[in-house]
């Protein structure tokens, strides 16, 4: 087993988010620029995505049965991935509509989006309760007073759920570079991503080790299931038209 470092710490969490946050626009400017897309629009936009995003991680998880205000909750309550996607979701949505864009972005987003998540993750897995015990002699180890302030057990083996998570992204990112110019319409690479995420974290939420709703699923799975069969039938849209070949050295 090993241990975990500095858990509970609020700023290395935050400094690897912010981390991941400049990683992903670097990255947006970069594959702008290899597209040779010059619209000015483009940066407002990914701004929307961002701002709602923070908004959205925070906002959209508020829980009123627990009785707590909207400003403790944001200074203390959960944050939520999937809360934040849908919050950057509907930046993009707003920012186009008020600035005029009609194009597709979702292919210059989603591979900015698994750059943030890698490099965003690695704060969750530095400073959060890593997930469910493993039964076995093997996974990240809670010192008593970790265990204190994570709420998880002490000195057993935890299976390390925010580094399998770290290890998809990298793995969907990896895909996406090699793809990026060969899906059917422009947003597939978008809809490619979010789906085999949210199929990937359904079953991951079985190791976390959040809170159970109902019938064994979190919240999260919850979500999961109501937007799974959408997604679904998108990729079916996707995956109904042959590949493109890809366009090499000429703009997507």
């Amino acid at each position: 087993m090993v241990g975990l470092p500095f858990t509970g710490n609020g700023l290395v969490h935050a400094g690897f988010v912010g981390l991941g946050i400049l990683a992903a626009l670097l990255f947006y400017a970069y594959e702008k620029r290899r597209r040779g897309l010059s619209d000015p629009r483009l940066w407002p936009i990914a701004g929307f995505a961002v701002a709602f995003g923070a908004v959205g991680s925070r906002v959209l998880t508020w829980d009123i049965s627990r009785q707590v205000s909207l400003a403790d909750w944001w200074g203390n309550g959960d944050r939520s991935i999937l809360a934040g996607l849908v919050g950057a979701w509907l930046g993009v949505l707003l920012g186009k509509r008020l600035t005029g864009y009609r194009e597709k972005t979702g292919d210059l987003l989603a591979p900015a989006v698994a750059v943030a998540l890698v490099i965003g993750r690695v704060g969750c897995l530095l400073t959060e309760l890593p997930g469910t015990p493993t039964g076995g002699a093997w996974g990240i180890a809670l010192t008593p007073a970790q265990a204190a302030v994570l709420g998880g057990p002490a000195e057993v083996g935890l299976h390390p759920s925010f580094a399998y998570e770290i290890a998809f992204h990298l793995v969907a990112f990896a895909a996406m570079w090699r793809y990026r110019d060969s899906l059917p319409r422009p947003g597939d690479l978008f809809i490619c991503y979010v789906t085999s995420y949210a199929l990937f974290r359904f079953g991951a939420e079985f190791v976390r080790g959040n809170e159970v709703l109902w019938l064994g699923m979190s919240r999260p799975q919850w979500f999961l299931l109501v937007i799974l069969p959408l997604l679904s039938w998108r990729m079916l849209r996707v995956f109904g038209k042959p590949l493109r070949p890809k366009l090499e050295g000429k703009m997507a």
